[in-house]
């Protein structure tokens, strides 16, 4: 097996360790490093070469790309402690129809009532700003649960499509360590053949 450190990207929220620590224990003499993206990352990096393969959240764009589908996230709401949300124990996006969205939705959906002009901030800082009470913050449930606080909470938005995420490499990455990462991920032993 090649000894040059083998690069798995993984999108914000994505929690690849469960595969490495078999890849490491099958496989210790081919490094294999994990390297955290933001959504908006995860594309360019494979298509630079800068990663091998990653856990991506799609859609990507699937020219030159082979992209499996892994598994679901639902989509939630966070609000802060106090927020009328708390009290159930999922919403819809009419509940959310009167309230600041602190950060843009991938869906478009935007609360009927008038925006704020919110600047730029990261889902950190966002999650911060719905903790002071102003406003909410809709992700996918592995996001929230990388930031979750004390001073917020966290419910399903029952009417917004669950996003996915999938493992993704060029289709020209012809690396005999791409095939082995996708045994890992489906699952397949050691002795185990494709």
């Amino acid at each position: 097996m090649d000894t040059r450190p083998f690069r798995v990207g993984f999108v914000t929220g994505a929690t690849p360790d469960k595969w490495a620590r078999v890849w490491r224990t099958r496989y210790p003499r081919t490094p294999l490093e994990l390297v955290p993206v933001t959504q908006d990352e995860q594309e360019s990096g494979l298509r630079d070469g800068a990663l091998d393969m990653a856990l991506v959240r799609l859609p990507v764009d699937r020219d030159g790309m082979h992209c499996i589908p892994l598994y679901d996230e639902v989509p939630v709401v966070v609000a802060g402690l106090e927020h009328l949300v708390a009290a159930a124990d999922e919403v819809s996006l009419d509940d959310l129809s009167e309230e600041q969205l602190v950060l843009p939705h991938e869906s478009g959906w935007t609360p009927s009532a008038d925006q704020l002009d919110w600047p730029e901030m990261s889902i950190k800082d966002a999650v911060e700003v719905v903790a002071s009470g102003t406003g909410v913050l809709l992700v996918p449930m592995s996001v929230a649960r990388l930031h979750q606080r004390k001073d917020v909470v966290t419910r399903p938005v029952t009417d917004l499509p669950d996003t996915k995420v999938g493992l993704a490499w060029l289709v020209e990455n012809d690396d005999e360590r791409v095939q082995t990462f996708i045994g890992i991920v489906r699952g397949r032993t050691e002795r185990s053949s494709r």
